[in-house]
């Protein structure tokens, strides 16, 4: 069945769909998106998806362009048209169709709204997780404000590129005073040798993964000790275990980093808990 995807307003075949040449997210990357996973027909951490989405809209003064009751419905549309179960669904509001030029057009420009689904099989997700997977680091590349989910993701495609190319699943930027901030899609996360669960506080400099808070209500249930704070690349190799959180990924170990094998070498039990407890509670 060929994929169906919604364009202001409109359901049309994917492969046909089209936004105008002068539309200021392909001229500017002057929007932003949010991606739900899909499991049996729900959208996950559907309500802090739409949270984080009013956000960036509000940062970047992109005006709403419909209330997020129709977005829902929309969306759930979306899912039914493509015979999405389980997956993701992708959403795009960009500012809208202008004459090019940098500074913001008059009032009035309606915002750009796309979205699409497609299917995965959770079963792969969850063949990789049991196996866990590598990450290398890399110098942070990104502009100063992680915090709002902008479609400016070129250092993103470049630094997961580069995982890529060396045979690993993700990549670390690795701040001026040589933090990790986060990976190219997801935040990073690592259990220290006294079994502290760590992960790097919210600030201008990283995405709020709606994952990840979720993760962290989840470590509140396993009773684990968690600090909210920065860390090597150093500290993070030395560590018991580590893994990434994403909206696709959920909690995925990380058994390597660079060249250093973290803990044993396979999925630490914290991850995995933390892992297993979000699947439940969501």
């Amino acid at each position: 069945m060929s994929r169906v995807a919604y364009v202001n307003g409109r359901f049309v075949p994917q492969r046909g769909a089209a936004i105008n040449v002068e539309d200021r997210g392909f001229q500017f990357a002057d929007g932003v998106y949010e991606v739900w996973a899909v499991q049996d027909g729900v959208l996950l951490d559907e309500d802090g998806h739409f949270t984080r989405l009013a956000r960036s809209l509000r940062e970047l003064a992109i005006e709403r362009p419909m209330s997020d009751a129709a977005l829902r419905r929309a969306a759930f549309e979306t899912l039914r048209r493509n015979r999405v179960r389980t997956g993701l669904l992708y959403l795009q509001i960009t500012r809208g169709v202008a004459p090019r030029d940098h500074a913001f057009p008059r009032p009035g420009v309606r915002p750009t709204v796309v979205m699409t689904a497609k299917g995965l099989k959770l079963e792969d997700s969850d063949a990789r997780a049991a196996k866990g997977v590598a990450v290398i680091t890399l110098p942070e590349t990104r502009w100063a404000r992680c915090d709002i989910k902008s479609v400016s993701l070129l250092p993103n495609v470049l630094a997961k590129q580069a995982a890529r190319a060396a045979g690993a699943y993700e990549a670390w930027f690795v701040d001026a005073d040589g933090l990790v901030t986060e990976g190219s899609s997801s935040n990073a996360w690592i259990v220290t040798a006294d079994g502290v669960l760590v992960t790097r506080p919210l600030t201008a400099n990283i995405l709020a993964g709606v994952t990840r808070a979720h993760l962290l209500r989840c470590a509140e249930l396993l009773q684990l000790r968690v600090e909210e704070r920065a860390f090597t690349p150093a500290e993070a190799k030395a560590s018991r275990e580590a893994f990434i959180s994403s909206a696709s990924s959920h909690a995925m170990p990380v058994v390597r980093i660079d060249d250093a094998v973290i803990g044993d070498g396979r999925p630490g039990p914290v991850a995995q808990a933390l892992r297993r407890t979000y699947l439940e509670t969501t």
